[in-house]
């Protein structure tokens, strides 16, 4: 009775331990995630992993929170430099936008490369055999539509500014405008302004127009009473209510037209984030390209294969920024994120976008280069069946050639036997 218990007891026992050591496999020491029967992972890192490689059909297994279309991670753009296509750079502050303007003043492939001249600014972008610019940036038409200007007003503004460039006595074409921006992570970008400002950055000639009018006093009162802001403790740089630097990344993107502008009075704390939020997820969704300064290489990769346009030298990814070098406490880093939430929900938007689009036209390429190779082989398989057809041309002629010879030789002798006859 005994030995029949104690083998009872043995089989959960062994069950459990079976158990410990197949969760140990599964979960590994150390994993930032455990996969389950259904393949699905938890996640416990801030930012989830990237979403794998697309299917041969083009669809993703990934199980993403938000709702990506087809069209929204399939991007093309057929950029025409030489007809009327203008990309137009929105650059917000501290998101690497001045290293990107560069890369696309010097460091483009051209036909007709920019003219970039020593102790100047600005570079001239002409189109090939034309003297119209194809790009709207800080390097090429300097801020024409005012310090680092927005969505709202980069909208409004670039088609009249690019109108009043061109030759008075030539027609007014109808142009494209690809938007492009960068964006950065929240957190990294705000103690990166926060460190410029303290340097005295204020950006205070800043337009911010909106719906015909700049922004007033009342509506966007300044934080500190002196020029600038120099010196100013991270603190200090937190608690003014009106600083700009809060929730940059949306308010930039966002159609503040939606919003009332800057008037703050005109609906409700809570409506204002939910349409600014969503305005600039849309906005960001429909721009032609944006790049996250964090992967410096794969933003230079969408870039090319959207625009067909190849940079001459290779992105460099720099860690070793202001921003890195600051080191704050949880509590400080929580309050942050707090008073940036608008741009935490919004990077994490754009972060499974960008990753989505790099793999998707990595999936692209992989099948394009598939297609050639297969073209490759057809085309060598047509060639070397028309080497041996012609090879079997050729020994069929031979043939033909060594036949016919043989009925003239036969012939000639039958004639020779004949010949010889009729004389005897």
């Amino acid at each position: 009775m005994d030995d029949k218990s104690n083998k009872l007891l043995l089989v959960p026992v062994l069950t459990v331990l079976f158990v410990m050591i197949g969760y140990q496999y599964i979960c590994p020491a150390g994993s930032t995630s455990c996969r389950f029967g259904n393949g699905e992972s938890v996640q416990f890192s801030k930012y989830p992993r990237e979403p794998p490689d697309p299917d041969e059909d083009g669809s993703f297994r990934f199980q993403s929170k938000f709702n990506f279309t087809r069209e929204d991670i399939e991007r093309h753009v057929n950029f025409d430099i030489k007809g009327n296509d203008v990309i137009v750079f929105l650059h917000i502050q501290k998101t690497g936008g001045t290293t990107f303007g560069r890369h696309l003043v010097r460091n483009i492939h051209l036909e007709r490369p920019c003219d970039c001249r020593a102790g100047q600014k600005k570079c001239t972008c002409h189109r090939p055999g034309k003297a119209e610019s194809w790009l709207f940036s800080r390097f090429s038409t300097g801020w024409s539509c005012g310090l680092h200007a927005d969505w709202t007003e980069l909208t409004t503004c670039v088609p009249a500014v690019m109108n009043k460039k061109q030759k008075k006595d030539a027609a007014l074409n109808s142009r494209n405008f690809y938007y492009i921006t960068l964006l950065r992570d929240p957190v990294s970008r705000y103690l990166s302004e926060w460190k410029h400002v303290q340097r005295g950055a204020t950006w205070k000639t800043a337009l911010h127009m909106c719906d015909g009018r700049p922004a007033t006093p009342d509506e966007l009162p300044s934080c500190y009473s002196s020029e600038d802001w120099t010196g100013v403790s991270l603190e200090e740089f937190m608690v003014c209510p009106s600083n700009l630097a809060n929730n940059r990344q949306t308010r930039m993107l966002a159609d503040l037209s939606l919003v009332g502008c800057y008037n703050l009075s005109s609906m409700s704390e809570e409506r204002r984030a939910e349409l600014l939020l969503s305005s600039a997820k849309r906005n960001l969704r429909r721009m032609a390209f944006f790049g996250l300064t964090e992967f410096q290489r794969k933003t230079q990769f969408l870039f090319e294969r959207m625009f067909g346009l190849h940079f001459i030298a290779a992105f460099t990814q720099i860690n070793g920024t202001r921003a890195a070098g600051v080191t704050v406490g949880t509590s400080t880093r929580r309050r942050i994120e707090e008073l940036n939430a608008l741009d935490v929900q919004l990077y994490e938007y754009a972060r499974e976008l960008f990753s989505r689009r790099v793999q998707y036209c990595h999936h692209q390429e992989r099948q394009e280069e598939r297609e050639r190779k297969r073209e490759q082989r057809r085309r060598m398989k047509q060639q070397k069946t028309s080497q041996i057809q012609q090879q079997e041309d050729g020994e069929r002629k031979d043939a033909e050639e060594e036949m016919e010879l043989a009925g003239v030789t036969e012939d000639y002798s039958s004639q020779v036997v004949s010949s010889s006859s009729s004389c005897v």
